[in-house]
């Protein structure tokens, strides 16, 4: 692999975040090159693809000579320093205002301050480059009548990038940025993450702090990492997760403030806290129980090529020693039922006042989910909460006999924008959103990454779903960093020639030509 220390770049196949940061620290490339990569791809790329709603250069710019400075004098931050990162726009940046991708949001609130998670991102080195596209406060489908840029997936332009985090998956498939933050209350992270062909993982809950985040579900929403793999996801949320008290050995006070926020989970609380560490990176899953599951994965209009990727991606597994067993989960209908009743509802009580005020100037798709909202009695919301917990137990009894589950992440590649919606407008969840398996996990605290595996028969990414135990991100990012040790579904990137073709006006590409590599 060559290494261009002027630009920045590796020549060759896309490079992960944790093989750039050995590169910086042996000299081979500078911070201020990383970040002039970063920005020449925004402008190759950017009017195709729609990942920035706002670029700081000049910041990114500044940020990146004071890393090479700091580094140049021994000062290492560790292995985000000096990395170029783009972060959501649910997430409060001090350098710009945060809109949720909405007319209707008051981007006054948490002005010119960092969210929690972005200071430690600053903390550990990291270089902002801007804000990424999001759907309309995570749930609004993109929408052209609306002055925000339209996030497209960089393997086909006529195709979604998935959602919520649209502009950080794509962002990272295309190159602009080595990792970014992403947002989870119903999959966002994981759907964008499988549809752009990335890795993303949604911690477990209440590790990741969410406060200047916008909410959508309070008792739902969480914010991780979407990164080339699931290493670089593992670096990024060492830097994001809170730690113990180093004096009295408690969970800190920004952790605590989140977990009691789910207290009807009788898991979601600091006595299973434990700091996250990173694991022990190797090949060999030897003894690791992998439980494999089909029922409800593998439906009849599903991607013909899903199949056998899939069981290819388990044989990757089996071949590094784990042993593999067919495994159900429990409460499936109940729990993706859990996560709308809990979505609407908590939505309602986010948007009531402005949905009164200011209807049209929502989304259509997201306006008619929040109002749901209202056709949410208590009696139900009660309902979803006590379903939730029983459905807690159950699932940690299925860990006790398996230390991680994989199934796929979305039986088909990404779709069509025609695709999305119903005649009205509206989310179609009987179509492309029911072949979308994320909203199981959400409800529950586990921890999940989304990972490629492989491609469809149009080309197009797909992807595996890894879920571990409460608070064991470790044993997922183990087994997920196994996984890609083995293959390179996560290095394949996409035909940037279709950007070109886009800019001058020529048709995205449609065929169904092989990825690049």
């Amino acid at each position: 692999m060559r290494t261009d220390k002027d630009t920045g770049t590796v020549r060759g196949r896309a490079t992960t975040l944790t093989a750039t940061a050995e590169a910086l620290r042996e000299g081979r490339v500078t911070s201020v090159g990383l970040v002039e990569a970063a920005i020449a791809e925004a402008e190759h790329a950017d009017a195709a693809l729609g990942v920035y709603l706002r670029r700081f250069d000049e910041e990114a710019r500044s940020a990146a000579r004071r890393a090479d400075e700091e580094l140049a004098r021994g000062l290492d931050r560790g292995p985000l320093h000096g990395i170029p990162f783009g972060v959501k726009d649910t997430v409060a940046v001090a350098d710009g205002p945060t809109t949720a991708q909405s007319l209707v949001h008051d981007d006054s609130r948490w002005a010119g301050r960092d969210a929690p998670v972005v200071a430690r991102l600053r903390a550990a080195g990291a270089v902002l480059t801007g804000k990424t596209t999001a759907m309309e406060f995570g749930i609004g489908l993109p929408q052209e009548d609306k002055p925000f840029p339209f996030p497209r997936n960089p393997w086909r332009t006529d195709r979604w990038a998935g959602g919520s985090s649209s502009g950080s998956a794509s962002g990272v498939a295309a190159g602009m940025f080595a990792a970014a933050l992403g947002g989870d209350t119903g999959g966002s992270i994981r759907m964008p993450a499988a549809f752009c062909g990335v890795t993303g993982l949604m911690p477990t809950f209440g590790r990741v702090p969410v406060s200047g985040c916008v909410p959508l579900g309070y008792s739902l929403d969480r914010v991780g990492p979407i990164a080339r793999s699931a290493r670089d996801c593992s670096a990024v949320l060492a830097a994001l997760a809170p730690v113990r008290d180093a004096r009295s050995g408690t969970p800190h006070a920004s952790y605590t403030s989140y977990a009691l926020r789910a207290s009807h989970l009788s898991h979601i609380s600091h006595t299973w806290y434990v700091p996250y560490t990173e694991p022990r990176f190797d090949a060999d899953l030897t003894g690791v129980r992998v439980g494999v599951v089909r029922e409800h994965h593998f439906p009849a209009d599903g991607d013909p090529a899903l199949p056998g990727v899939f069981d290819a991606a388990v044989g990757v597994l089996t071949g590094l020693g784990a042993r593999v067993v067919e495994v159900r989960l429990p409460y499936w209908r109940e729990l993706i039922t859990a996560t709308f009743v809990t979505v609407a509802a908590e939505g309602l009580a986010q948007h009531r006042t402005d949905l009164s005020r200011r209807w049209d100037d929502y989304c259509v798709a997201s306006r008619g989910l929040l109002a749901m909202g209202a056709l949410v009695t208590g009696a139900d919301y009660v309902q979803a909460q006590r379903v939730r917990t029983v459905a807690q137990h159950a699932v940690d009894a299925l860990f006790a006999d398996v230390d991680v589950i994989v199934c796929p992440t979305a039986s088909i590649g990404a779709p069509l924008f025609d695709a999305l919606a119903d005649d009205a407008g509206h989310q179609d969840h009987a179509g492309v959103f029911g072949k979308v398996h994320t909203p199981y996990w959400n409800p529950l605290a586990n921890p999940v990454l989304a990972l490629p595996m492989g491609f469809t028969e149009a080309g197009l990414p797909l992807s595996l779903h890894v879920a571990g135990p409460v608070a064991a991100e470790a044993t997922v990012l183990r087994t997920g960093d196994a996984f890609q040790r083995e293959t390179d579904w996560h290095l394949r990137t996409p035909d940037r020639t279709a950007y070109a073709r886009e800019r001058t006006g020529d048709p995205a590409r449609t065929t169904d030509e092989e990825p690049h590599e």
